[in-house]
């Protein structure tokens, strides 16, 4: 079944939370919420996002700014990436954040992305990320109607990656993101919207909308990051790695770029950390679809994750 690139598109500007949701609760299959569309225009134009229905969310007010309640910080979706370091809270409290929303494409794409788009980026592989003439040269993938993944030659599952920089930085954090849906709200841990599916990686509907993103106050986050790529400012991760401790001594080792969905590992400060390490390697599903090689990504977890554990003098 070949994709083409939808011509006509209906666009709706809402100005409230509630008729976002009215108009996309009305058109669940074939609408998608639109903000910075960093994400979303590169891959309509490569004819991978045939959604004919966009809904314009940037003037909603209720999904900018940021805030201290209840000892959370609470940032808005909306909150473009390069607008993060000018917060006083984010840089004393979680400037990991800044690194890595830092570290996401070039100067240019950062003021125009939002913080909810780069968490819900659409997972991404060597070959589904090509012009569509070229993937039907090529023969389509799992991921774009074909029935075969290009990369492994398996039948059943996709590997593209999940290649968020910000949402790695945010789970090792414990972080919570805010839903809005048709029937209410919701919270819940930031690890929980994806799936592992390469096919469909998101957890939530179509009508669901990212509200804002909880990070807690009181566990005194140490944090470290570092992000594998071939140039800076032009090349999607292929391997992000960031390493915390909080003040009851959890470690959270999360992973990008390696699995389709982000790879969490919890232990103790106690614990072993070789085995942590060794976990984390073993719950990364990286196949040939990256322009390093899947040993070589491998390879680099454990030298990654012992930098972040140097950085933080573990």
């Amino acid at each position: 079944m070949t994709n083409r690139i939808v011509s006509e598109i209906e666009y709706n500007i809402p100005s409230t939370l509630e008729e976002a949701i009215l108009i996309a609760s009305q058109n669940t299959q074939r609408c998608k919420f639109i903000a910075g569309g960093t994400d979303i225009m590169p891959n309509k134009f490569q004819g991978n996002d045939i959604t004919n229905h966009l809904i314009d969310i940037s003037k909603i007010k209720e999904l900018k700014g940021i805030r201290k309640d209840n000892n959370y910080l609470y940032i808005g979706a909306l909150t473009r990436l390069d607008d993060l370091k000018k917060s006083i809270d984010i840089r004393e409290e979680f400037p990991v954040l800044i690194e890595a929303a830092n570290s996401v494409g070039s100067p240019i794409i950062r003021k125009t992305a939002t913080l909810g788009g780069n968490i819900l980026c659409e997972n991404r592989c060597i070959y589904y990320n090509q012009s569509e003439w070229w993937r039907e040269a090529v023969g389509f993938c799992l991921k774009c109607n074909g029935n075969i993944c290009i990369a492994t030659g398996g039948k059943k599952a996709c590997f593209s990656e999940f290649i968020s920089d910000t949402a790695p930085a945010l789970i090792s954090m414990n972080a919570k993101v805010k839903l809005i849906e048709p029937d209410g709200e919701r919270i819940i841990a930031l690890e929980e919207l994806y799936t592992g599916d390469g096919v469909n990686p998101k957890t939530i509907k179509n009508s669901t909308l990212l509200k804002e993103i909880l990070l807690p106050l009181d566990q005194n986050f140490k944090c470290a990051f570092k992000k594998l790529r071939l140039r800076e400012s032009l090349e999607f991760t292929a391997l992000t790695s960031v390493v915390s401790i909080n003040n009851k001594n959890t470690i959270r080792i999360v992973l990008a770029g390696v699995d389709p969905k982000p790879v969490l590992v919890e232990g103790k400060l106690n614990e072993d950390i070789e085995e942590l390490i060794k976990k984390a390697i073993k719950g990364s599903r990286a196949v040939e679809n990256d322009m390093f090689s899947r040993t070589y990504r491998r390879d680099m977890i454990r030298v990654f994750i012992n930098n972040c554990l140097n950085k933080i003098n573990i």
